[in-house]
Formats: structure tokens, sequence, C-alpha cells
């Protein structure tokens, strides 16, 4: 059980969060390539003052994007049900309820939706092109290797998210199936998430060292 005011709230924030985080994973691809392509002066442009500015703009423009969404929903009318077909409070759910006219979300939802797309997408495309470019002209297989690894945990997070949300909100309003929308909303609310800290700990030196060894305690363990 909600309120229609929390579930709007809840709305406000999910919406906030999702277009954040892939702008954030955007420029993290930006950052692959700055590391890959300029490595002698990674340290200048990635500085403090840089991520904290691209932190910034990239919340700011979450939060904007979140707030016109949330305020046109409390203009629709919902009379015929109050369920909602879904895990939690999302636009498309809520859109699916109203007995008023909601041709101005729907398209409001679209445009945001292929602008953060086409910013979110068009940034990390471009971004992996240079470098693909870089990776191409390395000569030696060990330094391929590398740079592909330093890759790796990013690519595999970007797909799995890009992915879910490009198929629950860049296609049209008249293919949507809501059942299958909450399975795949699974995949960027639960899955992305909870294999976030697994992927980029594997990339972490210490963390591999401490694993091997706490598998070589468990080894000496007495069996059962």
């Amino acid at each position: 059980m909600i309120s229609f005011y929390g579930c709007i709230t809840q709305v406000f924030f999910i919406i906030w969060a999702l277009g954040s985080e892939m702008l954030l994973l955007s420029f993290m691809a930006f950052d692959r390539y700055a590391a890959i392509c300029h490595p002698l002066h990674y340290t200048i442009i990635m500085r403090k003052e840089v991520c904290i500015f691209i932190a910034t703009i990239v919340w700011i423009a979450g939060m904007i994007n979140s707030a016109v969404h949330a305020g046109l929903m409390l203009h629709v009318s919902f009379c015929d049900s109050n369920v909602i077909n879904h895990f939690f409070c999302d636009i498309p759910p809520m859109l699916n309820l109203a007995c008023s006219d909601t041709s101005i979300n729907q398209f409001m939802t679209m445009l945001a939706n292929v602008v953060f797309g086409i910013c979110s997408c068009g940034l990390t495309l471009t971004s992996y092109c240079f470098i693909l470019r870089s990776i191409f002209k390395i000569h030696s297989a060990e330094g391929k290797k590398k740079a592909f690894s330093t890759c790796s945990s990013h690519l595999i997070v970007i797909s799995l998210y890009f992915t879910a949300l490009i198929y629950t909100y860049i296609r049209p309003s008249s293919v949507y199936s809501l059942d299958k929308d909450k399975l795949v909303s699974l995949i960027y609310l639960v899955i992305t998430p909870v294999i976030n800290p697994i992927i980029y700990s594997l990339r972490n030196k210490d963390f591999k060292e401490r694993m091997k060894i706490l598998t070589g305690y468990l080894r000496l363990l007495p069996k059962p």
C-alpha cells in the first residue's frame, strides 16, 4: 500500500537515479578513454575538480528530468483502478491506469528518454571507438590484453544496464508489456547494483589476493 503522493515521490527518485546513473556510466567510458588514449595526461584530464563538476551536472540534469515527469504525473486523473501492475511506482504502469489525456506525459517521456539515451549512448560509443582504435595500434599482445581488461568491467555493467533501460522506456507505449517490464526492471534495479561491487572488486589486486588466502584457508578446513 502507498499513498498517491508517496507514489509520485517514488517516481521522482527512481527516474532521478536511473537517468543520473546512465549519464555517470557514460562519463565512466570517457574516463576509460582518458586512461587508455592519454595515460600521461590522465591525472590532468580527470582531476578532482573535473570529476566533481561532472557529477554535479549529471545529478542536476537527472533531478530536472525527474521533476518534470513527477510534476506532469500530478495532473493525470486516475479513476478506474488503483492497483499498479508493477513492483514499484513507475511511469508506464501508472499511465496505463490513467483515464485522462496522457499524450503530453508520453511525449515528454519519449523526448527525455531519447535525449538521455542519445547523450549517454553517443558518449559511450564515441569513447569506445577511440579506445578500440588505440588498442589496435598496440603491437604487443600483453598490452592489448591489459587495455581490454581495463574496460571489461565497465562494458559488462553498461551492457546490462543500457539494454534493460532501452527496452523498458525507449519504445512506443503501444507495445508495452507490463508483465515483461516487471522482470526486466529487476535487471537495472536489483541485478546491476548487486553485481557492480563484485565486478569492480575483481579488478582490485588486494581483493584478489585476499580471496586466494581465504580459499587456501577453506581448503585446509577438515571436511565433514
